[in-house]
């Protein structure tokens, strides 16, 4: 299998993989650390199809990363400038330095394609694209947790193995814990 990676620029593409199953959910969209948090919680439906919507009109930048196998869209990656999250201002995530980095913070793969190193093509995709863009470093917060499994639901930020592989170094302890582990600060120089 040879995935490909690309930048988010389909809207139908990004809800296939990131839309909820159900149209009329409050979740999901990757819009928790994009958008204002009561404004998330806010939207439901097709209110939050609407606002990704927006959002690919509004940004500089596309949203994410997309991964493809042949023509099917098979995998997501959320990356985009530090500045432009919430992780700018999120306590339990510490800020490090003056650098205009960017954030790599949300990972989704389809049912039916998982096992298969599409994480691994969307990570080095999503790299690939910040240093494209002129970021200096990316940044990811994954769990730290040592092998042990991790809960599917919760798999979406990836694991500090994952970053590692793809050449990204602890720069930090943070204060943020997601289904029992303690997230880590990465980081990977691209300049």
């Amino acid at each position: 299998m040879a995935i490909e990676v690309r930048p988010a620029t389909v809207f139908d593409d990004v809800a296939t993989v990131i839309g909820p199953k159900n149209p009329e959910s409050s979740v999901c969209f990757c819009l928790s650390y994009r958008i204002p948090s009561k404004e998330a919680n806010a939207l439901r439906g097709p209110e939050r199809a609407d606002r990704v919507r927006r959002l690919m009109a509004e940004e500089e930048h596309p949203i994410g990363v997309l991964a493809y196998d042949g023509d099917e869209v098979v995998g997501w990656a959320a990356v985009a400038p530090r500045a432009r999250t919430h992780f700018a201002t999120f306590r339990k995530i510490p800020y490090i330095d003056g650098a205009d980095v960017w954030s790599l913070w949300c990972f989704r793969v389809r049912p039916g394609h998982r096992k298969k190193g599409v994480m691994h093509s969307l990570i080095d995709g999503a790299v690939a694209f910040a240093r494209d863009n002129g970021a200096p470093a990316i940044e990811g917060y994954p769990v730290d947790n040592g092998g042990a499994k991790v809960d599917l639901t919760m798999a979406y930020v990836g694991t500090r193995r994952l970053f590692e592989t793809a050449g990204f170094e602890k720069a930090a302890d943070t204060t943020s814990v997601l289904s029992g582990f303690p997230r880590v600060l990465m980081r990977r120089k691209l300049r």
